[in-house]
């Protein structure tokens, strides 16, 4: 029995959400091999030989693979599953992109957003916005798993010692081409590998605001940005800054959340956070009931004076 885990990267570095996966992996027992598909992604594959725990990485490398494309990279995928019990991907929008197209393949029942292994077969996941925990059996020969990141410490990225085996690529679909791409440059930590996260909601009132009180905060605490689906679909922050459970999920050390009132949706996407402080004025906002540290207070006036005291 042995796992292969599908590696985010971005084809000269491993992306913090594989290390979190490669436990999950782990816990299912077995070894635990990693597949880099990529483009020039030598570097890559190297690091992924560094990461404890990782027996072998599968590197695999083509001019078709080296944006991610979804059904190249399922196909890869495909062409290797014979040899594993286990195939992992990350939650992230990288792996959910792929891991129903290979589950789909191989005609096996995809078990999403697993948060605990409790046997090779068994697991559980969130359901019903994380109000309850499924535990869940699969009877498949391979399983194929999406792994919520935020659930699993990750390995070390140093320390290990696997070959790297170099795999001829798989045909690239004739359906689909790469025609280009807009990625949003942000020099704050990714949202969902920060360890401090700010996050603001609808009461900041618009896009001007919403920068004027929270970006010093940020800045204070070398914090990421996130908000609230409410905050995002008025259009005070960017899309990839939503938190929930249409958003990303995340747990930093610490969240603060200010203005926040705390929809089922966002609390199912913070609420593993380690440190949780709140700020609404109102007492009765759900945020309260998660929050480890909770100010009753306006946001307007409450986050400059902290930024202060900082």
């Amino acid at each position: 029995m042995s796992s292969l885990v599908i590696a985010e990267h971005d084809n000269s570095s491993i992306k913090p959400s594989t290390l979190n996966t490669i436990s999950a992996a782990q816990a299912c027992g077995g070894d635990v091999h990693l597949l880099v598909a990529g483009h020039n992604a030598a570097a890559a594959a190297a690091a992924g030989a560094h990461i404890a725990g990782v027996g072998k990485v599968i590197h695999v490398d083509h001019d078709s693979l080296g944006h991610g494309l979804a059904e190249n990279v399922a196909a890869q995928v495909v062409a290797l599953a014979a040899g594993y019990s286990h195939l992992l991907f990350p939650a992230t929008a990288y792996g959910k992109n792929i891991a129903p197209r290979v589950a789909a393949k191989l005609d096996v029942a995809q078990v999403s957003d697993i948060t605990k292994v409790l046997a090779a077969d068994t697991f559980e996941r969130p359901i019903y916005a994380g109000n309850a925990i499924a535990t869940v059996q699969s009877l498949d020969a391979t399983k194929v798993l999406t792994v919520r990141t935020t659930a699993f410490d990750p390995v070390a990225a140093t320390g290990g010692s696997a070959s790297v085996d170099a795999v001829a690529a798989q045909a690239a679909s004739a359906d689909v081409q790469f025609l280009g791409s807009e990625i949003a440059r942000n020099d704050r930590p990714e949202l969902t590998a920060a360890k401090i996260i700010v996050s603001g909601g609808r009461a900041l009132g618009s896009n001007e605001k919403f920068m004027e009180v929270m970006t010093p905060l940020a800045d204070k605490l070398g914090a990421a940005m996130g908000a609230s689906r409410a905050a995002v679909d008025a259009g005070y922050a960017p899309n990839d800054w939503q938190v929930g459970q249409t958003g990303k999920i995340v747990a930093p050390q610490l969240y603060v959340a200010c203005g926040i009132s705390g929809a089922i949706q966002h609390l199912a996407g913070m609420k593993d956070s380690k440190v949780i402080v709140a700020i609404n004025k109102d007492i009765e906002a759900p945020i309260f009931s998660v929050a480890d540290y909770g100010l009753e207070a306006d946001l307007f006036t409450a986050v400059p004076e902290m930024v202060q005291a900082l």
